[in-house]
């Protein structure tokens, strides 16, 4: 796609920049040092352990024998996306280096954190065994303190460690909950290790990557699929999820280097991992709408 590049004018230093958030998943990026490389270059591999249960102990005998089974489960990664913006070097002067200077920043601002943001909500929603609420609209906030602690509930009730629980839910019903400023909506506010608030166009069960290749996909980023619905909200426990960045590369190359053309480019690339510990899908609650809203 051509560069729109309007030409600044002399009296104005300011930026017509769109309204978006960073990721608010960001936090949830493991740690390297529990992964390591898989046989092909793909794929990646982490731990599982298991263990038995205690046994009865014999004052002659002692304890009972026990072992604990370390087992690296293997995975593929799943996300690989990259662009490439072209700003030619003209363009880029007339408009005071703005073209170029901004381009990284609400490259990642405006296209890569809400396309990584939807990409692991939409991959964790569609995990097997994850606890789910029945598909339901919240008419107010009322509605969303109830679902909490039926959600709260279920999780103590399998038992899933208090800490490090995070709620994610779209702005509406957050700031729903905060209106009602009763004893019992600050207690499960309090519950959680953290709140984020997610904007409904990144927040579904599905999604489809558009490969900016073909025609009806040339825009590129991602769109609601026709088979996803609005989630309202997820409670993740952080260890049960796994989500690693492999590759992240982003470059400059200025038009002295560049072959084809006077302009400068930024190349910006994404490797990686969204997936859940098989035996720590409990740790992943999701409440979401019916298919039709």
């Amino acid at each position: 796609m051509e560069n729109n590049i309007t030409l600044s004018k002399n009296y104005t230093n300011l930026l017509d920049e769109v309204y978006k958030s960073a990721s608010v998943t960001a936090d949830l990026t493991g740690d390297p040092a529990m992964t390591k490389a898989g046989t092909n270059v793909n794929e990646i591999c982490y731990p599982q352990i298991s263990m038995n249960g205690l046994g009865e102990y014999d004052r002659n005998k002692g304890y009972t024998d026990n072992s604990i089974s370390l087992e690296w489960k293997t995975t593929a990664f799943n996300y690989d996306r990259g662009t490439k913006i072209s700003v030619d070097t003209m363009d880029n002067q007339e408009s005071f280096d703005i073209a170029f200077g901004r381009a990284g920043g609400e490259l990642m601002r405006t296209k890569a954190a809400p396309e990584g943001d939807a990409f692991f909500f939409a991959t964790v929603a569609g995990k097997p065994n994850i606890s789910k609420a029945d598909a339901v609209a919240y008419r107010d906030g009322s509605d969303f303190l109830e679902a909490l602690i039926e959600a709260k509930t279920k999780m103590d009730e399998d038992e899933v460690p208090e800490e490090s629980r995070i709620l994610y839910a779209t702005p509406t019903l957050v700031n729903g909950l905060l209106g009602l400023d009763t004893y019992k909506s600050k207690e499960i506010m309090n519950s959680f290790s953290a709140v984020k608030k997610v904007p409904q166009s990144r927040f579904y069960t599905a999604i489809d990557l558009l490969d900016g290749r073909t025609e009806s996909e040339k825009l590129g980023g991602f769109k609601k699929s026709d088979s996803g619905c609005n989630i309202n909200f997820m409670i993740i426990h952080k260890p049960a999820v796994i989500k690693f960045d492999k590759h992240i590369a982003n470059d400059i190359i200025p038009p002295s280097s560049n072959p084809n053309s006077d302009s400068w480019i930024l190349k910006y690339r994404k490797y990686a991992l969204v997936d859940i510990y098989a035996n720590k899908a409990a740790g992943i609650y999701l409440s979401h709408k019916p298919l039709a809203e």
